[in-house]
């Protein structure tokens, strides 16, 4: 990844901590805010995004067509098959899952090593080599909400990108709780990408003398959540999210705080894998 070299010496997290489940409670921690501007002033109705999908007990995907939804592969279940997502307040039967054939997930030995020592270099290179992209088929059309469209050009560092999530919040002086309550209001939040790769686009978490006004950042459990760059007068999905960097001791860090990367998958560099799914010719 460009740039990626100072990254190793950090830690990476994915945002549904799945590397951290032997030592840690699940969370599903969502838009992280500056201390210094109210929470309300973050908060927006569903009608901000109803394109945006809740998966099982955490994470989120995007709508993208009427019977396609689009999201972070390791957000889908690690047992078991993905039975149900829910859109705009109702549950859709899902038919089938598509994941990227890049995809791969963190080995075991990654896992514990991160676990028990809190250094996690490893783990950076590995996540970073990664397709964590995946197409979830429902049983039927979704009609009652839009799909958003996928931005196909490439992002570039300098663009302000918006941020869509809920469940618990923290502000970047204090950082945020694992084990946090998930899932209570919608957030938005802007960034501007500092890094672009051929996957990925990351963006740093600024704190308030160089901040935009409602500067935040994604965090744990939202996975698959939509990261959205302004073409005109129309926001259309950019990225997805999917990891972020930790400096510091992985069991110890507090997470949330400024100055952190949180990196999103560059939809761009997957448009023709999209459309060959969708189409049914991958």
């Amino acid at each position: 990844m460009s740039g990626v070299g100072p990254l190793l010496e950090s830690h990476v997290i994915r945002l549904l901590l799945p590397a951290l489940l032997l030592a840690l409670p699940a969370t599903a921690d969502a838009i992280v805010i500056r201390h210094d501007v109210d929470d309300a002033e973050y908060r927006v109705p569903s009608s901000e995004f109803p394109a945006l999908v809740d998966m099982p007990k955490s994470g989120h995907g995007v709508l993208v067509a009427p019977q396609w939804v689009i999201t972070a592969a390791h957000t889908l279940p690690r047992r078991g098959k993905l039975r149900k997502v829910g859109i705009n307040g109702k549950s859709r039967r899902v038919e089938r899952v598509v994941i990227h054939e890049g995809y791969r997930t963190l080995p075991q030995e990654l896992i514990h090593q991160a676990a028990a020592t809190g250094e996690s270099g490893a783990m950076v290179s590995f996540v970073s080599s990664s397709d964590d992209i995946a197409l979830v088929k429902l049983a039927r059309p979704v009609t009652d909400v839009t799909p958003a469209a996928i931005y196909e050009e490439g992002v570039q560092p300098g663009e302000i990108v918006k941020l869509i999530g809920k469940g618990a919040t923290g502000n970047g002086a204090a950082g945020y709780r694992l084990g946090a309550p998930s899932r209570t209001e919608l957030r938005r939040a802007y960034n501007e990408i500092s890094r672009v790769d051929d996957r990925w686009f990351c963006y740093r978490f600024d704190g308030p003398s160089s901040a935009l006004p409602l500067e935040g950042a994604l965090g744990n459990g939202d996975s698959g959540g939509p990261t959205l760059v302004q073409v005109e007068d129309q926001w259309l999905l950019s990225g997805l999210a999917s990891w972020k960097v930790i400096d510091g001791h992985m069991l110890t860090a507090r997470y949330g705080r400024y100055d952190q990367v949180t990196c999103n998958v560059r939809l761009g560099h997957y448009a023709d894998w999209i459309r060959g799914v969708i189409s049914g010719q991958p």
